[in-house]
């Protein structure tokens, strides 16, 4: 009967030992420390030749501040796919510009990504976000002046700028058929 045990996946458990190892930033001694387990088992984990008991995997979520079932099954990437035109486009009630969000804040991450559509006219003024948001603009199509209220920079297609999101900012197309790629990094 015990010959009839599936084996562990120990290839996709060492990686995500590795992973989320790498993501809470410690290394192999501190978290071994943490979980109560021997260095050289966690070493031996994280190259795929150990063979973790159920014990050990949970000292090692604990430790990691995650679920053991990331260590066992890690989520697979989804493929997601978003037309153009087909996402909820939520329009600003002061100047010709809407925001579709493409990508909510997704977990372990701190950030949110849209796409914006905006037209010449009155710009679209934005109060300070929490502190330490960073706003991230990459223009599509046309030309954007962008940026701190009291210092803003004109963008053509290509053109990237990152700027503080906690204070005043504002942004405003120059030609028609504005896009641009916004991401908000929160701190």
């Amino acid at each position: 009967m015990a010959g009839d045990t599936p084996r562990l996946p120990l290839d996709r458990i060492a990686a995500a030992l590795r992973r989320e190892r790498g993501r809470a930033g410690i290394s192999l001694s501190e978290l071994a420390k943490r979980a109560g387990i021997a260095k050289s088992t966690l070493s031996q984990l994280e190259s795929a030749s150990g063979n973790p008991s159920l014990e050990t995997l949970w000292a090692l979520s604990v430790a990691l501040d995650v679920p053991p079932s990331l260590l066992l099954d890690p989520p697979r990437p989804v493929v997601q796919v978003i037309r153009a035109g087909q996402g909820v486009a939520v329009p600003s009630e002061q100047a010709d510009y809407a925001a579709t969000l493409l990508s909510p804040n997704p977990p372990g991450s701190r950030r949110d990504l849209y796409f914006l559509q905006v037209e010449p006219g009155a710009p679209r003024e934005s109060e300070p976000h929490m502190p330490g948001a960073v706003e991230h603009i990459v223009v599509g199509t046309g030309r954007v002046l962008a940026g701190p209220q009291d210092d803003p920079v004109e963008l053509g297609p290509g053109d990237y700028m990152s700027y503080p999101g906690d204070v005043p900012h504002t942004c405003r197309a120059l030609e028609p058929g504005t896009t641009c790629v916004l991401v908000m990094q929160y701190a």
